[in-house]
């Protein structure tokens, strides 16, 4: 995580708790969708907490696949695991994982995100959910996520992912669901004033 988003003259993944985040994400169903209030974590049962318990399952096994493979690329070269390579050489492991992965995208195209007739307007959702990523795209989704989460899921630490990108955020999840911070002041221009015309037309 450290490599994807390395700390240089603003702070990384090491200090944003990338990795407090990851760790949480897969430790199991507590701490996956915060309460609205903000006072804590929804508890999943039934069909919904069996889902993501096999979610989970999947991606704790292509974080251990990803890593045993990390530390035998790390052991051709003369270390005794990928930690104990120097950043360059975590780099030159990296890019051959990318190299070697499978052709599979990761990506849907903007027509096979839409739901109807093709537009020229980018899917909402364009990634592949996690279970279907390979590891080291995994990885970089997850990187993200706790660099630029909300810190109540475990990384963007002191807000320093939020701070790099000149974002105050909002002061609790409470703000968010109910209705007081608003993002639209970050939107692209046009798109913010599109988002009030829909909310007005329902």
């Amino acid at each position: 995580m450290a490599r994807i988003i390395p700390t240089d003259d603003t702070p990384g993944a090491r200090e944003a708790g990338c990795i407090d985040f990851l760790e949480r994400t897969l430790s199991g169903l507590d701490y996956l969708f915060a309460k609205p209030d903000g006072s804590g974590f929804e508890v999943l049962e039934g069909l919904v907490a069996e889902a993501w318990r096999t979610r989970l399952d999947v991606m704790r096994a292509k974080y251990v696949d990803g890593v045993r493979d990390l530390d035998a690329r790390a052991a051709r070269l003369g270390a005794r695991d990928f930690a104990g390579l120097d950043p360059e050489r975590q780099d030159e492991v990296l890019r051959a994982v990318e190299r070697d992965a499978a052709s599979t995208p990761t990506t849907s195209t903007v027509s096979t995100g839409l739901a109807g007739p093709v537009s020229a307007e980018p899917a909402l959702q364009q990634t592949s959910t996690e279970t279907e990523l390979d590891f080291l795209p995994l990885l970089v989704t997850h990187t993200r996520q706790g660099f630029y989460a909300d810190p109540i899921y475990g990384g963007n630490r002191g807000r320093v992912g939020w701070d790099v990108i000149g974002f105050p955020g909002p002061a609790s999840m409470k703000e968010v669901h109910e209705g007081t911070y608003t993002t639209l002041q970050y939107f692209a221009e046009g798109e913010a004033e599109k988002v009030r015309e829909f909310h007005h037309g329902l």
